[in-house]
């Protein structure tokens, strides 16, 4: 049997998962995402995405944030018509994410068209999928729990385990199964375990330490290869109890100078887990009672996904919606704003209040209009809480750059910047390699780095070395690896 393994994205990057298993010429496809950073170089990459839907036997999706499910739809049109596999919170998350594009596409090609008709230019740019390629899409995705076993080919056995990064997402463990003629007209059987190849893709890994869900898993099979992420190979994150503090610290100063507070954050478990976190502070009266905004439509719906996926919380948060009936997503300081004009009403209110707003990296969404109306004022902070890619506007921000594009017109940073690292919901260097640890790797041959950028990579890839991993590769782009 042979068994190659290749990356069609998030090679010596982050974003645009997309690896694939060839077992024989049969190919299943780990996650289908899209590009996400710098808007023109992501859309440029996710139309150059070419692969043969019909040659696709199955897709399995390990989570369902938009750099890993984000280009599903486009398999479907062009020809993909098989199952897609993932956990029910997974499911609805991905389908929200999914929609949620499509609708923004949309609205992008209808302003293009608008602005080009102005200036008597020819217009081309389309979306790469409408809603209608999302409800097809959507048909096809089969839920499958954790630690329950599928067979998605004759040969090949699925099991998720729970990867403690956002609700619902999923290791994905794979057993593949050698076959073996018994003779003549008989059919084919399955070999004996020594034929078996088990491969585990661990989408993105969470940590101990995160509210509302259950840590990483360690309980699956030991593994004969591991395809890792690597966001964060070369970072280390505070702690918990650190970040509270840190966040107790960012609104109290804030709020004294009567400012707002502008949180760049992915509508999806970011947004739930800093809620959780404000809500906990009020609570215990560590922070004064402020308005606090979700400006995000989708934030709004993800967070209902969030209600009816009991299955996916850890004790506390059961206990707390279960027992007590309490909501730990939801209190009196808190609004949600869905439409256009409940959005603009925020930039004329003054401070002191907490804005969380989409998109996280800062490239697209409504707090791009927090951020032109507030970053030139002293009194106003802007608070970092996830990863920011290259060249993004969140990482010049980041980054400490003075004066900053934002919708076409420069703006002065005025605004303090923030940063706290413990909101991640990706494991650091340290964590992933205490996980690594933690697991059975008595069958281990190698281990496939993909997800970071080159410098995390390389780093994360000494740590391991050091720490009792010797086989250690870094997928290339388009390179294919004999397992």
């Amino acid at each position: 049997m042979s068994i190659k393994l290749y990356s069609l994205g998030a090679a010596e990057e982050v974003t645009g998962s997309k690896h694939m298993l060839d077992i024989d010429g049969r190919q299943i496809l780990i996650d289908c995402g899209a590009f996400q950073g710098k808007r023109k170089l992501s859309d440029e990459k996710n139309r150059n995405f070419d692969i043969d839907g019909k040659a696709l036997e199955a897709v399995i999706l390990t989570h369902g944030h938009y750099d890993h499910c984000g280009l599903l739809p486009v398999i479907t049109k062009k020809g993909f018509d098989g199952n897609v596999y993932a956990t029910p919170a997974t499911r609805d998350i991905a389908n929200l994410v999914m929609m949620d594009s499509a609708r923004i596409q949309a609205r992008d090609a209808e302003f293009l068209a608008k602005q080009a008709n102005k200036k008597g230019e020819k217009f081309s740019w389309k979306p790469l999928f409408t809603e209608d390629d999302v409800v097809k899409t959507a048909n096809q995705i089969v839920s499958l729990s954790y630690n329950r076993k599928m067979y998605i080919a004759p040969d090949v056995q699925l099991e998720f385990y729970d990867a403690g990064h956002i609700l619902g997402s999923a290791f994905a463990s794979l057993n593949i199964k050698g076959w073996h003629h018994p003779g003549v007209n008989a059919p084919y059987m399955h070999s004996t375990g020594d034929n078996e190849t088990r491969i585990l893709f661990t989408g993105d890994i969470g940590r101990k330490e995160k509210p509302i869900i259950r840590p990483p898993a360690t309980n699956f099979p030991a593994p004969d290869y591991i395809v890792m992420e690597s966001t964060y190979g070369n970072r280390l994150h505070e702690n918990r109890e650190f970040a509270l503090k840190e966040l107790e610290r960012v609104v109290r100063d804030t709020c004294a100078k009567k400012g707002k507070i502008i949180i760049p954050s992915f509508a999806i478990e970011r947004v739930q887990e800093l809620v959780f976190y404000l809500h906990l502070l009020t609570d215990q009266k560590k922070i004064p009672v402020v308005p606090i905004y979700v400006d995000s439509p989708m934030a709004s719906n993800a967070t209902s996904v969030f209600r009816v996926h009991p299955e996916c919380y850890d004790e506390s948060v059961n206990e707390a919606f279960l027992k007590h009936h309490k909501n730990p997503f939801g209190f009196g300081s808190l609004s949600f704003t869905t439409s256009v004009e409940e959005s603009k009403a925020l930039n004329k209110k003054e401070g002191p209040m907490i804005i969380i707003s989409a998109d996280g990296m800062c490239e697209a969404g409504r707090v791009l209009y927090h951020l032109a109306n507030d970053i030139s004022n002293e009194r106003n902070t802007i608070l970092i809480v996830g990863y920011m890619a290259e060249d993004t506007l969140g990482r010049k921000i980041r980054d400490g750059e003075k004066e900053v594009k934002i919708l076409g017109d420069m703006y002065q940073v005025k605004a303090k910047v923030e940063q706290i690292n413990a909101f991640s919901a990706h494991a650091d260097y340290q964590e992933m390699t205490d996980w690594l640890k933690s697991i059975d790797t008595s069958r281990l041959k190698n281990i496939f780095i993909v997800h970071g950028e080159k410098d995390a990579q390389e780093f994360f890839v000494n740590h391991l070395k050091e720490n009792g991993f010797p086989n250690v590769t870094i997928i290339k782009y388009d390179e294919s690896y004999d397992l």
